[in-house]
């Protein structure tokens, strides 16, 4: 890969179905996201958003194209290759929170390092840190059910954060909570852009692009509009080397 760009994509097709049922989830994308990078994809249901998310980060395949995280091509990568980059460079948010129910807040979020290979005193220090920094360091003790849906949400961000990935996807992050949960996952993403993380968020909500650099717009597959808000937060000239 060349350019600057964290997270490339070209050509990216994604077809669902066979002969006369195919269906074209995702037509011929082109997509180049700059390290620090806050981006927001909007668009219908049904338009595909969801599916180009998955396929950046390695939980889909992509039908033709090529795709590309740091200076590394993913598309082509072994089921085991793609689960190591994702185990280390890659954090993930879903509209269902996906914690574990067994597991206390803190251990949710440092499951992400331990899976990654960290040492459970290091997992256990970020994961306190990032609970602290989500809002919710007296509530890591206590099991999801205890907590509310925006509260679920925060630990499930701190979760995504915990192996320091490259980039942060997030599918409809605010789809299940209310106005004032909602609120408080926006301010979260609005300090994580402020500090650099590069983020693509899939949404419904126009209060995310709110705090987003950059909205992309998509219908039937493919980009209607792209719109560039504020510079990236860092990364311009970054260069990225070997995995870890």
């Amino acid at each position: 890969m060349t350019g600057s760009a964290l997270l490339r994509a070209r050509g990216v097709t994604r077809w669902y179905g066979r002969e006369s049922a195919l269906v074209r989830a995702v037509d011929e994308v082109d997509l180049d996201v700059p390290a620090g990078q806050t981006l927001a994809i909007m668009g219908p249901s049904g338009c595909g958003k969801s599916t180009l998310l998955h396929l950046l980060g390695g939980l889909q395949r992509p039908t033709d194209g090529e795709i590309w995280l740091a200076e590394h091509r993913i598309d082509g990568m072994s089921e085991r290759d793609l689960a190591r980059l994702r185990r280390h460079h890659i954090g993930f948010v879903f509209q269902s929170f996906h914690l574990m129910d067994e597991l206390t807040a803190v251990e949710n979020v440092e499951l992400a390092a331990l899976l990654a290979g960290w040492s459970p005193r290091r997992a256990r220090k970020r994961a306190m840190h990032l609970l602290d920094r989500v809002g919710l360091a007296d509530r890591a003790k206590h099991l999801p059910s205890a907590l509310s849906g925006g509260q679920r949400q925060r630990v499930a961000i701190a979760r995504a954060l915990s192996n320091e990935p490259l980039v942060v996807l997030a599918d409809e992050p605010t789809g299940n909570l209310d106005s004032a949960a909602t609120l408080e996952v926006l301010r979260l993403f609005e300090e994580l852009r402020t500090a650099g993380q590069t983020l693509v968020v899939v949404t419904h909500d126009a209060r995310i692009a709110a705090v987003a650099d950059r909205v992309i717009s998509m219908r039937d597959g493919s980009f209607a509009d792209d719109s560039q808000l504020a510079e990236t937060a860092a990364g311009a000239g970054t260069v990225y080397g070997g995995w870890r």
